[in-house]
């Protein structure tokens, strides 16, 4: 097949749409559904990181993109009963199955952002992603292949209209890509850096110059997972996931607050408090999410007013202080951050230690970078200057 027509372009009324190739066959094949233009771009984009996170660590590897940035990416770690929880996957047998822990922790870095979702899977979708999928709004998945048992309840999902589509894994495109805005043809060479190369972490101006074996593979995560996120872009990465993406500001800072403030959440969904909301029954999962993001936010009353938390809650639970909140905060470590810029000032690694970053990886090359690397040694924070920016548009 060389071209795909598709309904319509990001919005309806941009008419004719379609997918094709100048040279050779799609590399894809689509086994159910429609996908639309949206839907191939965060498929193709998902595809491109989630090949590379399993190339670079060796794990299988699944990301939940949206609007052609990643909500989520995650190599395929088991997960601890408290991540079971709070990702809703405490009833689903996922223990055997690698690639549906890497698109559980994937889903469950920030489930707000993660709704209606595109998921990409660097291995064969067996029977157990296949469940976890079908509970979740979401929008299609592209992987290498399906099992039998996968694809049928895939198939399910939707009323049949779910967006299955299979790649060919071999696939390579051409080193030169084009693309077009306002009629004017752009032409640029491929990003195909290697960020799993080590000798991205020898820069290092910290007096703390310790990476781990684990913070390398999170730094690494971070960094890939950046290269296919909307610029100006920062991940902070914990145990092999990404917890917090600040995707597509104008201001580095503002995405450091943005992804610490998700990085946050994910925690804050831990605390104990949050552990044992008393749910009323039947409660959907997205009303769940919401109201737990209300639940920890300063607008709690929201959901505790009278008359209110009857709707979620069998009775009225305390509220999540502003001391509790900042004492559980604080005891989240061993983050790891990467940014796909430089920093520019200070101010991001303060805002990345409140949320508990001992380790960063960032391009370098600012006029403060003493400014940056003084605030790094003040906290004892290790940083590696890899020389790389990562800029995706």
């Amino acid at each position: 097949m060389k071209e795909l027509e598709l309904k319509y372009g990001c919005n309806p009324n941009q008419k004719p749409s379609r997918i094709f190739m100048q040279e050779g066959e799609l590399p894809i094949e689509v086994l159910n559904g429609r996908p639309g233009y949206i839907n191939f771009l965060d498929a193709f984009n998902s595809w491109q990181l989630v090949k590379e996170l399993k190339a670079a660590t060796g794990m299988p590897s699944a990301a939940s993109f949206k609007h052609v940035s990643p909500a989520g990416a995650a190599v395929g770690l088991p997960l601890s009963d408290t991540l079971k929880q709070i990702y809703f996957v405490d009833g689903i047998d996922i223990d055997d199955s690698p690639i549906a822990c890497a698109y559980a922790r994937a889903r469950g870095a920030d489930r707000m952002s993660s709704y209606g979702d595109f998921i990409a899977l660097s291995d064969t979708c067996d029977k157990a992603t296949a469940l976890l999928i079908k509970r979740e709004v979401s929008d299609g998945v592209i992987a290498p292949d399906y099992t039998e048992e996968a694809l049928q309840i895939l198939r399910e999902k939707r009323k049949g209209t779910y967006n299955v589509i299979k790649i060919d894994p071999t696939y390579k495109p051409a080193p030169v890509e084009t693309k077009q805005c306002y009629g004017i043809t752009f032409e640029q060479g491929r990003n195909e850096i290697d960020l799993s190369d080590p000798a991205l972490f020898e820069n290092m101006p910290t007096q703390n110059k310790a990476f781990s074996e684990e913070a390398k593979r999170d730094l690494m995560i971070a960094l890939i997972t950046l290269k296919y996120t909307q610029s100006n872009s920062v991940c902070y990465v914990k145990d092999g996931q990404a917890i917090g993406i600040g995707a597509g500001q104008q201001s580095r800072i503002h995405c450091t607050r943005l992804a610490g403030n998700k990085a946050d959440i994910w925690w804050l969904r831990q605390h104990p408090k949050v552990m044992n909301l008393p749910w009323v029954e039947k409660i959907r999962r997205a009303d769940r999410d919401n109201t737990i993001d209300i639940y920890i936010s300063d607008d709690y009353e929201d959901v505790l007013a009278e008359g209110t938390w009857q709707m979620f809650f069998t009775e009225k639970p305390e509220p999540l202080t502003r001391e509790e909140k900042k004492e559980w905060i604080a005891k989240n470590t061993d983050v790891a951050l990467g940014s796909d810029a430089f920093f520019p000032f200070g101010d991001n690694i303060e805002r990345a230690h409140k949320s508990g970053v001992t380790v960063i990886a960032q391009a370098g090359g600012s006029v403060r970078d003493d400014n940056v690397i003084e605030t790094c040694d003040k906290y004892g924070i290790a940083m590696a200057f890899t020389g790389v920016r990562l800029f995706h548009h």
